[in-house]
């Protein structure tokens, strides 16, 4: 995937440049250490135009990451708002996926940072392949130990976690991973939250351990609507190996129906499940459409 082009622009610390012309430091905090926020944010192209998604609760929860972990964030969350859709403008962008990053000047000292930037980018981005059940495999990685780092804190360090765990998963032959928390419990896949469904109900994993996904707490709040009982509480693998079906959740995954874990094919077939019924209802979400019962 091509993110940018001559023409390119984003956000830098107040002003809009191209970004092709954009530089890094060597010695940043950030890219020795790890030690910087992000958001990822989907904008939709809608019969009301373009717009972003939860924008306001994305940006409040940057702005919590950099708290979580020490960031000054110095910034006005209504302006960073603006300048986002600024940014949409300004690339012609309608469908994408935009990307803050708020990371540390140069240091090479482990201290709390005093300096730093924000960055706003945005690409174009192709629709999750919903209809595209995928092969999921239990990774052998867990998730960070939450008396080891802030685990509802997106930073950018503890994504190596993810990108392990989903390495992994294609060498061994499935589309994607779930990792479990260091109790052995199911926690999420990289970068999504996991949705298992028994009987007609739908079950997620207790807020604690796991990344407290903004979409997922959409998920849950479409399920309030639409009268679907919803579940919190630890999961076990067996729990997931004796479910009907499952499915991921996530700002860029969207919902996204899982076909398998490891072994174990799920038995409802997904057009008849209650993912595939939060999928749809979700889609509507997003594009503000009025029915949640519309099929896109």
């Amino acid at each position: 995937m091509k993110y940018f082009n001559s023409n390119t622009v984003l956000y830098l610390d107040g002003k809009f440049q191209k970004a092709a012309n954009a530089t890094a430091e060597i010695y940043e905090q950030s890219l020795h250490y790890g030690y910087a926020v992000f958001e990822g944010i989907r904008a939709y192209q809608t019969h009301n135009g373009t717009r972003v998604f939860k924008a306001r609760e994305h940006f409040e929860r940057l702005k919590r990451s950099a708290e979580l972990v020490n960031l000054p964030f110095p910034w006005e969350v209504n302006d960073l708002i603006k300048q986002t859709y600024k940014l949409l403008q300004l690339n012609n962008l309608k469908d994408a996926y935009i990307r803050p990053l708020v990371y540390c000047a140069p240091n090479m000292s482990m201290v709390s940072a005093t300096e730093v930037s924000i960055m706003i980018c945005a690409w174009d981005w192709d629709a999750y392949p919903g209809n595209e059940q995928l092969k999921v495999g239990v990774s052998s990685y867990e998730r960070p130990n939450t008396k080891s780092f802030p685990i509802e804190a997106k930073v950018t360090g503890n994504d190596g976690n993810a990108t392990l765990a989903t390495m992994e998963a294609k060498r061994n032959g499935f589309d994607e991973a779930v990792l479990l928390d260091s109790n052995g419990n199911i926690a999420e896949g990289p970068g999504a939250n996991i949705f298992i469904e028994k009987n007609g109900k739908l079950y997620t994993p207790a807020l604690g351990n796991i990344f407290p996904g903004i979409t997922r707490a959409t998920v849950i709040e479409l399920c309030h609507i639409l009268d679907i009982e919803i579940i919190e509480k630890h999961l076990s693998v067996a729990d997931l190996k004796h479910a009907d079906s499952a499915f991921f959740c996530g700002t860029a995954t969207e919902i996204a129906g899982i076909a398998s874990i490891d072994e174990y094919q799920f038995p409802i077939r997904w057009n008849d499940s209650v993912g595939a019924t939060i999928q749809r209802t979700y889609k509507c979400l997003v594009l503000e459409k009025q029915n949640y019962e519309v099929i896109i």
